[in-house]
């Protein structure tokens, strides 16, 4: 017979109502919760202030529509999460008394995830990545490090060019000045560039430093 636990003594382990993330402890009513025993998984080591683990005597609950709902016990408010099909989550813990919301807790990590992502993505330092080119580099070939530094630009990282001649190659400094042209005008083709370095020669490596114009 699997063990009940009192509504006092809840485990800490009970996550979403929502289906797309099923719970380790399934709810029979406001009071008793039980252990269900056909579900193997190692219960969530982080714990959410969502449902059963909200336990403040009085909380400020906020419907799914925005609207303010007023004071109420944990429990009613939990209750009426219950009516509606959704969660209830604790979105100020600190506030006096604690607020609450009503909503679908699995959409809603989904999206804070989904802009977590794009934050970390937007403030990450840039990275300088080194494409290097032979003036003897075929077609196919560059166009294949285009596609490479492309992706770079577009991931908000830099890329230095670097233009390599050898020996003799160095009485036809022009090649090497018009591949260069060559080349970043196919990284136009992923979208307009920023020429933060403009090409000079350094010895005999013809260089310059790229960033995407839509970089923010």
């Amino acid at each position: 017979m699997a063990p009940n636990y009192q509504d006092g003594n809840l485990p800490l382990d009970i996550v979403s109502r929502d289906s797309a993330f099923p719970a380790y402890f399934v709810k029979e009513d406001a009071t008793i919760a039980h252990f269900n025993p056909n579900d193997r998984r190692r219960p969530a080591k982080r714990v959410d202030p969502i449902n059963e683990n909200i336990r403040y005597p009085e909380v400020i609950v906020i419907g799914p529509n925005g609207d303010n709902l007023g004071k109420m016990s944990s429990r009613a408010a939990n209750e009426l999460a219950v009516s509606y099909g959704l969660d209830l989550f604790c979105v100020a813990p600190g506030a006096n008394p604690p607020v609450c919301k009503i909503l679908n807790y699995g959409k809603y990590r989904f999206e804070k995830q989904k802009s977590d992502r794009a934050q970390k993505k937007n403030s990450r330092s840039a990275t300088l990545k080194e494409v290097q080119l032979h003036i003897s580099i075929g077609a196919h070939d560059l166009a294949t490090k285009a596609k490479h530094a492309i992706a770079f630009l577009a991931d908000g990282d830099k890329v230095h060019i670097r233009v390599v001649l050898k020996g003799r190659e160095m009485a036809h400094q022009e090649i090497g000045e018009e591949l260069m042209k060559r080349f970043i005008a196919l990284l136009e083709q992923g979208g307009p560039v920023i020429i933060e370095k403009a090409p000079s020669w350094e010895g005999k490596c013809y260089s310059c430093i790229v960033t995407s114009k839509s970089k923010k």
